[in-house]
């Protein structure tokens, strides 16, 4: 396997429309553009929008990044940005929840504020719980979390485990104070 090429480098080859170069953006930035969009309590249909706009972003803005090593830094940030977007267009009490089949209403707002709710207890987590499963969120696989986290791949089940059974405790505790 070679290694990895530069941010900078992968940048200044897609702006030359060199597929290989946007594939492996994609593939090396993808995964955290969708744990930021999720984490910021949208829907999948909804992080879906978020994460395409901020790739949609970054092609408007290809020949004017500042720091192009910086690139996965920027579209973390524009990808929260284009899901705050999101979030502001929704009518005020409505949430932001996948269509369901099921035919009561009631349900299906319980079911979005408890993603809501699960979302933001993630987000109290200390690291590397948080970024742990933020991306095992986005079904990325055990090798792919541990190269992310710079940890071994048999720990990231163990650890997997760890965490959310302090999920489980936090959401547990919330619960019993509400």
């Amino acid at each position: 396997m070679h290694e990895p090429r530069d941010p900078a480098e992968l940048l200044k080859a897609a702006a030359e429309d060199d597929q290989t170069a946007w594939d492996q953006l994609e593939s090396r930035f993808g995964p955290r553009m969708w744990a930021v969009a999720r984490a910021c309590g949208l829907n999948a249909t909804d992080a879906a929008d978020a994460v395409q706009g901020a790739w949609l972003r970054l092609l408007e803005n290809l020949h004017t990044i500042r720091e192009p090593s910086g690139v996965g830094a920027w579209l973390a940030t524009t990808t929260r940005r284009e899901a705050l977007l999101i979030i502001r267009k929704e009518p005020p009490g409505f949430p932001s929840f996948d269509v369901v089949h099921d035919p009561d209403p009631a349900t299906a707002v319980l079911e979005a504020d408890g993603s809501r709710l699960l979302w933001k207890t993630v987000s109290a987590l200390h690291e590397p719980c948080r970024t742990l499963l933020q991306l095992v969120a986005t079904d990325m696989g055990s090798q792919q979390v541990a190269m992310r986290l710079g940890m071994p791949v048999g720990t990231v089940g163990p650890t997997r485990i760890r965490c959310l059974e302090k999920l489980r405790t936090l959401i547990s505790l919330q619960e019993t104070v509400q």
